[in-house]
Formats: structure tokens, sequence, C-alpha cells
């Protein structure tokens, strides 16, 4: 087993930025920067999910979304309420917060084709998900979760086999993006206390259906029997 990567929970009690104005109009004037490269990217990136083929517009999203800030991620999904949403996110950091919040802030409503999300949701079933890394494909199926409760919050392991083919960046991806897909960020970074990446298959471990279902018992939710289809 690895050593921690790092921790999805963050506590940052009585900080404010001294320039907490100056960081909010910074932000949403970056926010409306993205969303006027957005709407000149769309028909392109239509294209390319028409033709089954997101990840032709990955590196021109990407440096639209550096535009807001360097630090945030991003991804296409299927919507909830619409074919597809874009979720773009500071993973939980707490500096980040202010150009996610001016970023969803300035977005357009929700319509038939596109929602948006400034955190990544839980999927239905995250398990029928495979993850594109670098030309690879991931299946979610695959991953395995050993996990330990304590006072409230969980540590993890996680494993794939595919860590032993990717790199530190990529591994650490494929580390938290299994765990945002069954929780949904916002729980994650609410519950988990330290994250590793597991070399080999941790004993005792659980795909991340059971996984869910341990983390949602904590707080007395039942499972979800739900089965949903790809993102």
């Amino acid at each position: 087993m690895r050593g921690v990567l790092r921790f999805l929970r963050r506590r940052f009690r009585g900080h404010e930025s001294e320039s907490g104005t100056d960081v909010a109009t910074d932000a949403r004037v970056r926010a409306l920067t993205f969303w006027q490269r957005w709407y000149d990217l769309l028909p392109e990136v239509s294209a390319a999910l028409g033709d089954g083929e997101s990840s032709r517009v990955d590196h021109q999203l990407a440096e639209a979304v550096a535009l807001v800030h360097p630090r945030l991620t991003f991804s296409i999904e299927r919507g909830n309420r619409a074919v597809y949403a874009l979720v773009v996110t500071g993973q939980a950091d707490p500096e980040l917060r202010p150009y996610t919040d001016a970023w969803r802030a300035a977005a357009p409503e929700t319509d038939s084709l596109w929602e948006y999300h400034d955190a990544v949701p839980p999927v239905p079933d995250p398990t029928q998900v495979t993850v594109n890394l670098h030309g690879g494909k991931y299946p979610l199926e695959q991953v395995l979760v050993a996990a330990q409760v304590d006072a409230g919050l969980v540590d993890v392991a996680v494993y794939h086999p595919g860590f032993a083919e990717l790199g530190e960046a990529e591994r650490e991806a494929l580390t938290f993006l299994p765990l945002h897909a069954t929780l949904g960020e916002r729980v994650a970074a609410d519950r988990l206390g330290r994250v590793e990446t597991a070399e080999r298959e941790p004993q005792g471990s659980m795909d991340l259906l059971e996984f869910r279902d341990l983390v949602r018992g904590l707080d007395g939710e039942p499972g979800d029997p739900e089965r949903g289809e790809d993102c």
C-alpha cells in the first residue's frame, strides 16, 4: 500500500482571505470569460460527443477551465435532467470555492442538453462507469475499496488492477474519481478521512456499491438498490 496521497477532508477554521473582495471580483470576471469561451466551443463539443469522441475536445476544454483557475478540473457526465452534465470542481478545496461559486452563478439555465455542476454528483451505478485516461479505458467495476470507520470518518485504500500501468498523477486520478462517482464530491469531502492508493488488492475489500452502502449507513440512510447506466 502506498503512502497517503492527500486528505479529502480539509479543515480551515477561522481563515478568511484579506483580499476577499478582490478574489470575488476576479472570480466573476474569470467565470464570464469561461462562459464566452464555452459558447464558442459548444459546436465543436457537440460534434465530438455526437461522434462518441469526447476526448477530442479535452485540450480545448481544459484551457477554458484554466481561465477560471488552473487548479480546477472538469468532466462531462451523463446528466440527471439533461443529456449531458458539465462538472467543474475544485475537489473540495476551500481556496477554490470562490471560483466555482462564480462559475456556477454565471452558468446558463439547465436545458434539454446541458446541466452544470460545481461538484461531482454521485452516479446511479458507478460500477457501470468507465474512466478514460490517456487513451486507456479503466472500468470502475474493477475498483475495490478497503474501508475502516474511525470517529465518523472513513479511511479507505483504493485498488484498481490498472494502477500498475499508470503514472503517479493518473493513479491519483483513478483513486479519487471512483470515490467521487460513488459518493458525490461533497459527501466524499465530509465523510472520507485518509485516502490511499493500494498497489495490491487489499484484504477485506468491497466493490463501490457495497462501499456506498457502508458510508450511507453512517447517516442512517438505506442502501440504494438502483442500477443506472454509463456516464
